[in-house]
């Protein structure tokens, strides 16, 4: 029902930035919320950040907000999340969901996820 394929994730120094695009599709993608999500190694994912489709409004988890920055482009069907000041503790597999509750910081409030992208911040 919702396709999500995120890109822009790669190798950057302490203090770096990267912008990561997820591109939806699918016939009802525009009814979901997106949200950003990691995973390193041994850890459970946790909630980055989310966004609305039709009112843009945002949440972000404490460890990025002032650093990290979520946008969308409705007539791009892409999402972004804009990453400044990065950290060695920002490694990890970035994840763009879609989910249609109000559990919008939790895994439990997404249906769809996309493959992921590996961004690693060297110190």
């Amino acid at each position: 029902q919702v396709q999500l394929v995120e890109s822009g994730g790669g190798l950057v120094q302490a203090g770096g930035s990267l912008r990561l695009s997820c591109a939806a599709s699918g016939r009802t993608f525009r009814s979901y919320r997106m949200g950003w999500f990691r995973q390193a190694p041994g850890k459970e994912r946790e909630f980055v950040a989310s966004i609305s489709w039709g009112s843009g409004r945002t949440y972000y988890a404490d460890s990025v907000q002032g650093r990290f920055t979520s946008s969308r482009d409705n007539a791009k069907n892409t999402v972004y999340l804009q990453m400044n000041s990065l950290k060695p503790e920002d490694t990890a597999v970035y994840y763009c969901a879609a989910g249609n509750t109000y559990v919008y910081s939790d895994t439990r409030g997404y249906d769809y996820w996309g493959q992921g992208t590996q961004v690693t911040v060297s110190s």
